[in-house]
């Protein structure tokens, strides 16, 4: 079973809410997960435009939908980036995450924010890499 240790050593600057350091033991299975933007399964934005809260909802879904098809939850996430075209729309994305990850032990985490997303209207994408113990 693969086993994850969350540290943030005292050496080191204190974290808002991410973890500097994700270990992973044990036999288990990498996977990968492709950034999403906040698009519902037939290809519109979530919300009205300009909703980031909406977008970045719809965002955490997708990628629960993508950790639940091989078997996987937000538990194996390790490691999150985030790509915000505002980066003042950082406390509310703070609160949709924390619906989905474990607070008290959420993943790695970067934060980028960046001139344009790769559709006209997305205002955040996510990717993300998880560990899952083998079946």
């Amino acid at each position: 079973m693969a086993i994850h240790r969350f540290l943030n050593p005292s050496t080191m600057p204190a974290t808002r809410g991410y973890t500097h350091v994700v270990e992973t033991a044990g036999p288990s299975r990498t996977i990968y997960l492709s950034g999403q933007l906040g698009m519902t399964v037939d290809g519109k934005f979530a919300g009205a435009p300009g909703d980031f809260r909406a977008q970045a909802v719809q965002c955490f879904e997708n990628l629960k939908a993508a950790l639940a098809a091989v078997g996987a939850g937000f538990e194996h996430v390790v490691k999150i980036t985030n790509y915000f075209v505002d980066m003042a729309h950082l406390p509310v994305f703070f609160e949709v995450r924390d619906r989905y990850v474990d607070t008290k032990a959420p993943p790695a985490s970067t934060a980028v924010q960046i001139v344009k997303l790769a559709r006209d209207g997305a205002l955040f994408e996510i990717d993300a890499i998880a560990v899952v113990p083998e079946r």
